[in-house]
């Protein structure tokens, strides 16, 4: 039986989801703008789906939300949007750590545009350093782009904080909440954060679906243009399955939202105790306290990341090391190295990530054959130190 604890790169779908999906492939097939039975069931659907969004997300209204195809679209979106709202401010601030949705990005219109990024460095939990940020916050920024939590660490920043110091010097505040929704009680009518982004395949929702929040009043320019859908912030015939999957993963974890914070907690933190206690030289990277519930990233010392990876895979146990959206990539992870681990640890970090469908079975299953792995590597394929993979790798670049 294979072991999935990879849930930070994407989760499996809930059969609920599935089933209140179905319909609307065949039977409600409608376009939700036409005029007429068909088509006003789909909108029907849809507006439900908004509705159980802004319950999950604590919005103030509904219409607060756009659905998008999933995370990379909406932050996308309200950064570019921030700055055609505000043409007169030519800077962005984020931090050192964030996905590379939103830092490519960021390297390309500080290339094309002459537009000014500010990455805020993180410490060696992987937190803000707080006083840099203030210092970067003028009325030059046109939106400050803040992660709600990361991916690789899980280490959760303040972002309710961080919000109303952006609104201090006008800025449009952003937060990419893609690992946090669905793992940490939100309530956004309660802060200054203008918009925030969020997709579906990461709390048991379908897969290219996700949605922007922006806050009444925020101004707003679409990035998709075309038809007059979503109130003409986001042009195109809406995917009315994936939204009705998206409003019914929003329903379902919000109702499993102690179970995230207590069950498969405890699932995260017997695994990180007996992997230290079995491992030598192995330690857990990110916030000790400030940390999303599912999420460990453990770092054994000496050996590659990859190897560990393929080795599990043999097991039958799909783990990470780094970002989904980054694997396949022989240098460290910017997230780790933002957070000034030496190399050779960095290269050996592994990502175990849960949800409410893990098992305590899991858990015992990865202690069982993790400490058997670690010693082959570490005696057997002793790792290079950095400087010396770095050669491997470019020769056997220039060999291809």
């Amino acid at each position: 039986m294979s072991i999935y604890l990879d849930n930070n790169a994407t989760t499996r779908v809930d059969s609920e989801v599935l089933q209140a999906m179905l319909p609307f492939f065949a039977d409600q097939f409608g376009n939700p703008s036409s005029m007429h039975d068909i088509g006003a069931a789909a909108g029907a659907a849809m507006k439900t789906a908004r509705q159980q969004l802004q319950a999950l997300i604590g919005a103030k209204f509904d219409h607060e939300i756009i659905f998008t195809s999933g995370g990379t679209e909406s932050n996308n979106t309200a950064i570019l949007s921030a700055l055609e709202v505000m043409p007169e401010r030519s800077e962005i601030v984020t931090s050192a750590v964030e996905h590379p949705a939103v830092l490519t990005l960021c390297g390309q219109l500080e290339k094309t545009r002459g537009i000014k990024v500010h990455r805020i460095p993180v410490d060696q939990h992987g937190r803000l350093d707080l006083d840099a940020y203030r210092a970067a916050l003028t009325h030059r920024v046109a939106i400050v782009s803040i992660m709600w939590a990361n991916n690789e660490t899980g280490t959760i920043f303040p972002v309710a904080r961080l919000s109303e110091m952006a609104k201090e010097v006008g800025a449009i505040f952003h937060t990419d909440a893609v690992q946090a929704i669905g793992k940490l009680p939100v309530d956004l009518k309660s802060t200054a954060i203008d918009m925030l982004s969020l997709s579906g395949h990461k709390f048991h929702g379908p897969k290219g679906v996700g949605a922007l929040y922006i806050k009444s009043g925020v101004p707003f320019h679409a990035l998709i243009k075309g038809g007059r859908q979503q109130r003409n912030r986001r042009a195109g015939t809406e995917n009315t399955p994936g939204i009705v999957g998206l409003g019914k993963a929003a329903e379902l974890a919000l109702e499993r939202m102690d179970e995230e914070n207590t069950w498969v907690k405890s699932l995260r933190d017997r695994l990180e105790k007996g992997l230290l206690e079995r491992v030598p030289k192995a330690f857990v990277t990110g916030d000790p306290l400030a940390r999303l519930p599912n999420t460990t990233n453990v770092v054994f010392e000496g050996i590659g990341s990859e190897a560990v990876q393929f080795l599990l895979n043999r097991h039958g146990i799909a783990c990470a090391f780094g970002s989904a959206c980054s694997s396949g990539s022989s240098r460290q992870s910017h997230v780790l190295e933002a957070m000034n681990l030496p190399d050779a640890a960095a290269l050996g970090a592994v990502r175990f990530s849960f949800s409410h469908f893990s098992r305590e079975e899991d858990v015992d299953q990865v202690l069982e054959v993790i400490p058997g792995i670690v010693k082959k590597l570490r005696g057997s394929f002793p790792f290079p130190a950095v400087g010396e993979r770095r050669r491997i790798d470019n020769s056997t670049a220039a060999a291809g």
